[in-house]
């Protein structure tokens, strides 16, 4: 059984960062091309970055672009985000997913999400 899980959402004022992480486990991380996907309060879900298999190509949505940065290691099976100069807007529950930009709602398969609130 495919598990993502991510972490190191919270609280924090805007212009600040944070650090996600997804754990993934069950299947080859390594071969999946990953996303993280947002859901702010009262809206759908939102593609905001993805990464090859690789991790030598990456893909971001214009609200996140030159603020946000995916990374992965596959030797962990770990997904990252780290996300700078945080806006109110960002506000949302993010998840990663298996699959690009293009295919990830295909797939299906994402975590329990972790919060991100910024706020001051």
């Amino acid at each position: 059984e495919v598990q993502l899980v991510e972490s190191g959402g919270g609280l924090v004022q805007p212009g600040g960062s944070l650090r996600l992480s997804c754990a993934a486990s069950g299947c080859t991380f390594s071969i999946y091309a990953m996303s993280w996907v947002r859901q702010a309060p009262g809206k759908g879900l939102e593609w905001v970055s993805d990464i090859k298999s690789g991790g030598g190509s990456t893909s971001y949505a214009d609200s996140v672009k030159g603020r946000f940065t995916i990374s992965r290691d596959n030797a962990k099976n770990t997904l990252y985000l780290q996300m700078n100069s945080l806006k109110p807007e960002d506000t949302a529950v993010y998840y990663c997913a298996n699959g690009g930009q293009r295919i990830w709602r295909i797939i299906g398969r994402w975590g329990q999400g972790t919060q991100v609130t910024v706020s001051s």
